[in-house]
């Protein structure tokens, strides 16, 4: 028991001075975060660098591609006034429907996105969204989130593993499965959500058209395959219902 009362004292240092709370840019959501955004900014030079390497047969091979990417990604970036982030856009020439943007404001889109983004102000959907993640720091509120989880699971490992021994291996199973779609999940699609109406707000400050935001995602509904009603609860992106829901109502307010 005594190591318990250690690991007590350990977390409850961290909850309450290790750690911080923060409003996110636009939204006002308080968020609380255990990085500072120095730690964040390194851990994203470093995976950049290695996201280059790994990717270097594919990367920056198009130059039409790139072009457009950097063009549209500096207007939202000038939008986004972020003077603190050093700036970069790559793309990757694969098949795959995805970009994202790392902590400091490096940017990757993959090609397959275009099978979506049938135009500019589509492929800022995409663009301006990723941005929005990295604004948002959602990166470093999950790790944060990670963190306190699994200190919190070790604490009550030992406490289980104290008074019933033979519950260890299955509370260890429960506990990951329960914060994983109880916690976790919901909280990826609060971030998708976050950087969807971020993102539109970034494209409208950029001069680009926020009514196309709702045929990329109708678009991302065809070519991924998922049901627009799909259930939420298996994944970590609510489905495109919800956004197209948000998207509309943001459209009849401000859209020009």
């Amino acid at each position: 028991m005594r190591h318990f009362y250690k690991i007590v004292i350990f977390v409850s240092i961290f909850l309450f001075v290790g750690c911080g709370f923060h409003k996110v840019q636009y939204t006002n959501r308080t968020q609380f975060i255990s990085l500072s955004p120095s730690q964040e900014v390194r851990l994203g030079l470093q995976a950049s660098e290695q996201i280059k390497k790994k990717n270097r047969d594919f990367l920056d091979r198009d130059r039409e591609f790139l072009a457009r990417v950097k063009n549209i990604g500096r207007r939202i970036a000038k939008a986004a006034n972020r003077d603190d982030f050093n700036w970069e856009f790559h793309t990757i020439s694969k098949d795959i429907l995805n970009a994202f943007c790392l902590p400091g404001g490096k940017v990757f889109v993959y090609s397959g996105i275009l099978k979506a983004a049938h135009n500019d102000d589509q492929l800022a959907t995409v663009i301006s969204h990723e941005i929005a993640h990295a604004i948002a720091r959602h990166g470093a509120e999950r790790a944060s989130m990670n963190q306190v989880l699994g200190i919190g699971g070790q604490v009550l490992s030992i406490l289980v593993s104290n008074k019933a021994p033979i519950y260890q291996d299955t509370f260890a199973l429960a506990y990951g499965f329960g914060t994983n779609y109880a916690l976790m999940m919901p909280y990826s699609r609060t971030h998708e959500l976050e950087a969807d109406k971020i993102g539109l707000i970034l494209m409208k400050k950029a001069g680009y058209d926020t009514r196309e935001a709702l045929k990329f995602w109708e678009n991302m509904s065809k070519v991924s395959g998922r049901p627009k009603n799909a259930n939420d609860f298996f994944s970590t992106h609510p489905n495109n219902k919800k956004r197209v829901e948000q998207i509309r109502k943001f459209n009849e307010k401000y859209a020009r």
